[in-house]
């Protein structure tokens, strides 16, 4: 039976349950939800009333899964024209290939949720390891069919990480470590997106097999991540004894509403910049190297960013503003590509700012606005498919405004106005209260 004292609540409006705080303010570095009964399926072990302080072993699980999460996906755009002209694919089937990881993402990502209370999260997320190895390798295979096929395997099991991951954080990790632990895993997937970028084409040049063997070396962090996560899957049953095993998704909350929101125009901003942001500054008149290192430069601001939000950000549990004025840098650094174009360095330092705050507080909002880890996957599977859904029509829609208009200043304002209706999500999705699920 739980010690812990007779929580007294906050009151909110109607659009979200309050969350309810502790008598004592020391006791807050506990969970935030009350005591919950064994749950055999937390792959750290059965729950307890006060979850334990989260152990380095499981810190280093997450970021192995976090360093898989990005690292098949990204070393593509460096390698896209080897690979058009040596598998003799158009450009429009090139662009198609880079956005099949995000329709993939918005269709597989409400699936996770049932699953998991199908088989448990641990268990299921060995499976998408394996899964994502086998899809790695196959889209290496010589043929054209192979390269597609192996792309929406592989994509299939990172969307299923993607869902499991703040899950399995809400589930294990203490209330008051969740935004530190989403900004490390991020911090090490964003790191893994960039070393791919940077090591695919010079490994093409060297490694037997070209840009095949390339497309396929991030295989070896994902046999790791799965070594490391299979002592977990014992005692990880199915949940459909447990009280958390039907959480249906939040389609009804308002809240849960805010939070897909944001998930889907950070996620449509950084997707945009990262596939359009170096032909804006070639257009406006910087060389092609420049404009390389613009973009990487770009990345490498949005990691600092991502790392030191928590430390900033400590023992703040509204994040109202913050989520704000991170989107609000995101509509300035478009706003000065605009007005400014030869300031493009202040617009790349005010977009991997603002990007990198807004991409940690959207991942971590969908294990904190969560009442528990069967809530929290159901929230994940609605905010990132959706969210991928509205990312991947991003790129596509600002080339045909390009197209349209001949010029980048009608795209870059249309993504500054988007900055501002991303500012209004996270100020809703900020608040420090939990989805509220309709009874029946």
């Amino acid at each position: 039976m739980s010690t812990r004292p007779t929580p007294i609540p906050r009151q909110h409006s109607t659009s979200g349950s309050p969350r309810t705080e502790p008598a004592e303010p020391a006791e807050r570095t506990d969970s935030t939800e009350p005591a919950r009964p064994s749950d055999p399926s937390d792959p750290a072990g059965p729950a307890v009333s006060a979850r334990p302080a989260v152990s380095v072993g499981l810190v280093i699980a997450i970021c192995l899964v976090a360093a898989n999460l990005r690292t098949t996906l990204t070393g593509v755009g460096a390698l896209l024209p080897e690979i058009e002209h040596g598998s003799g694919l158009t450009s429009s089937w090139g662009g198609l290939l880079s956005t099949l990881p995000l329709l993939t993402f918005a269709a597989t990502s409400p699936l996770v949720a049932r699953a998991s209370h199908r088989w448990g999260s641990a268990r299921l997320l060995v499976a998408a390891l394996g899964v994502l190895a086998v899809g790695t390798v196959v889209r290496s295979l010589p043929s054209v069919i192979c390269l597609f096929a192996g792309t929406v395997i592989l994509s299939a099991a990172i969307a299923f990480g993607n869902v499991l991951l703040p899950a399995l954080i809400r589930r294990s990790v203490p209330a008051h470590r969740i935004q530190g632990v989403s900004a490390l895993y991020v911090t090490v997937m964003g790191l893994m997106a960039a070393v791919s970028s940077g090591v695919s084409a010079p490994l093409a040049h060297t490694v037997p097999g070209s840009w095949r063997t390339a497309l396929a070396w991030g295989v070896v962090f994902t046999v790791v991540a799965f070594l490391a996560w299979l002592p977990r899957i014992r005692g990880d049953k199915p949940q459909a004894s447990t009280a958390t095993a039907h959480s249906p998704v939040p389609w009804r909350s308002r809240l849960a509403w805010q939070v897909t929101f944001f998930m889907g125009l950070q996620s449509l901003a950084f997707y945009t910049a990262v596939a359009w942001l170096p032909s804006i500054l070639i257009d406006r008149g910087t060389s092609s190297t420049t404009a390389g290192w613009m973009l990487f430069y770009y990345q490498v601001v949005s990691l600092a960013a991502s790392s030191l939000l928590p430390l900033l950000t400590r023992g703040r549990h509204d994040q109202r503003w913050t989520a704000a004025g991170a989107a609000v840098l995101v509509a300035g650094g478009f706003t000065v590509l605009v007005a400014a174009p030869a300031l493009s360095v202040l617009a790349c330092t005010l977009l991997g700012i603002g990007g990198g705050a807004c991409l940690v507080l959207a991942l971590t909002f969908q294990s904190q606005r969560a009442g528990n880890s069967g809530e929290a996957a159901a929230l994940a599977g609605m905010a990132q498919s959706i969210g991928y859904l509205v990312a991947a029509a991003g790129p596509l829609l600002l080339g045909i405004l390009h197209d349209t208009t001949h010029s980048w200043t009608l795209p870059l304002t249309v993504l500054a106005a988007l900055g501002i209706a991303t500012a209004v999500a996270g100020h809703g999705a900020g608040q420090d209260r939990h989805i509220h699920q309709p009874s029946h």
